[in-house]
């Protein structure tokens, strides 16, 4: 009979959770698959950095209040457990153990170089292991006429979908400040509600018919897993396309994985099948909206391929058809994946080569404060969780933004293997080449 990762996960849990309660009355939280990884890693790792997901939006000089901000932050966090909990290990199960709200509000001060996206990268790279699920980090340089505002999450407790509703919320309690009262239910039973929800999907898509289909998909992976540790120096470059429509809309992931796979090879990763990661999924059906992680990582093969200069419909059309498939099987386990594909010999630990995020913006609001809405901007220099990472964020264009290791490429090679992802996008797209 074929076992899941998370019927074994669970075992531990309820152990674990029935001794919490003899003990102390409770408060522990089973975690999803995506939360356990996060956590599995930091214990593997103590000097590794906790992988956050941080938001930047720039307004006119003075419009945050920071103590009224942080009040707003402290009532969101008190209605979302993901948020006021702490990530812990339990007799080596990983756990959430709910507490009062404890979020970080603070200005971050301007260094040698005095600029405001200095002052907010060094604080996001200095980010305790241990520090609070949820930081609100305001800097501006002494001359400048706009504020940046970081608001940062740890990823184990957000995914994209929990984006929107930190937004969302932020800004309400912010209108707010205080007028509505104390915030009424905590939200642990809605919460905890979904993460068994979503564990439960997890065990059941972890069976034997999905670990054969991952063992004929990925078990020509080999190679990969020699990344090491995050790079303190990155790179990033972007670029701005036509919002995709009609035909070309539906076809924008795959085409966005195709691109990603011609920047990988270009970057001179050889001839073999290069492992390209991707978040996807939500909360499962009839799941409340709550802030958490219930993203699974997907692994598309890329193989190698000659470059070409004219669009390949075909192997477009044939990249669809497997994506469709592998979506069959999105709910697999990340780690029931890797071991289908170690299973079939792949020669693979389970790091990525590259990793691909998207962001539908006409989904999340944006950030208003005081009746000023925030303007989204991005920063360079964030640690990457592969070699190289894009990032693409689908609204009123289509911004496209290539993310790499510098101890690894040369910003001349990755300069390089960009243009020629971005020819490859526009070909698929119908647009002219960039």
């Amino acid at each position: 009979m074929h076992s899941s990762i998370t019927a074994a996960y669970l075992t531990r849990f309820r152990s674990v959770a029935a001794d919490s309660v003899a003990d102390s009355g409770g408060g522990l939280l089973p975690l999803t698959g995506a939360q356990r990884r996060f956590l599995i890693a930091r214990r593997r790792d103590p000097q590794s950095r906790t992988d956050i997901v941080p938001l930047f939006f720039a307004y006119p000089r003075g419009t945050v209040d920071l103590p009224r901000l942080h009040r707003a932050a402290v009532r969101l966090a008190a209605s979302h457990p993901a948020l006021r909990g702490s990530f812990a290990t339990v007799r080596g199960t990983p756990v959430l153990r709910l507490a009062g709200p404890s979020v970080a509000v603070e200005r971050a001060e301007t260094g040698p170089d005095g600029t405001a996206d200095g002052a907010l990268r060094r604080a996001l790279l200095d980010w305790p292991a241990d520090g609070p699920a949820l930081r609100l980090l305001l800097a501006a340089a002494p001359d400048d006429e706009e504020e940046l505002l970081a608001v940062a999450l740890d990823h184990a407790a957000c995914d994209e979908q929990s984006l929107g509703l930190v937004t969302a919320g932020l800004a309400a309690a912010y209108a707010e400040d205080g007028s509505a009262g104390p915030a009424g239910d905590d939200g642990s039973a809605a919460y905890r509600e979904a993460v068994e929800m979503q564990l439960a999907s997890e065990d059941a898509a972890a069976s034997a018919t999905a670990h054969a289909y991952w063992a004929a998909r990925l078990g020509g992976l080999g190679g990969a897993g020699d990344a090491g540790p995050a790079a303190r120096s990155t790179g990033m470059v972007t670029h701005r396309l036509p919002a995709a429509t009609g035909a070309a809309r539906g076809a924008l992931f795959p085409a966005l994985l195709d691109a990603v796979g011609v920047a990988a090879h270009r970057l001179g990763e050889g001839d073999r099948a290069l492992a390209l990661g991707y978040p996807w999924g939500g909360r499962p059906p009839g799941a409340a909206p709550v802030v958490g992680c219930f993203l699974n990582t997907l692994v598309h093969p890329a193989p190698a391929r000659p470059a070409t200069g004219q669009a390949d419909r075909a192997g477009l059309d044939e990249l669809s058809a497997a994506w469709w498939d592998d979506l069959d099987h999105a709910d697999t386990p990340f780690d029931d994946v890797v071991r289908a594909a170690r299973s079939a010999g792949a020669r693979w630990s389970g790091a990525l080569d590259g990793l691909l995020t998207f962001e539908d913006l006409q989904r999340r609001p944006p950030l208003v404060l005081a009746g000023t809405a925030g303007r989204e901007t991005h920063l360079a220099g964030r640690p990457l969780a592969a070699p190289l990472a894009v990032s693409a964020s689908h609204g009123d264009d289509l911004l496209v933004r290539l993310a790499w290791d510098r101890d690894r490429y040369p910003d001349a090679a990755a300069e390089d293997a960009f243009e020629a992802m971005l020819s490859a996008l526009s070909r698929h797209l119908g647009g002219p080449a960039a």
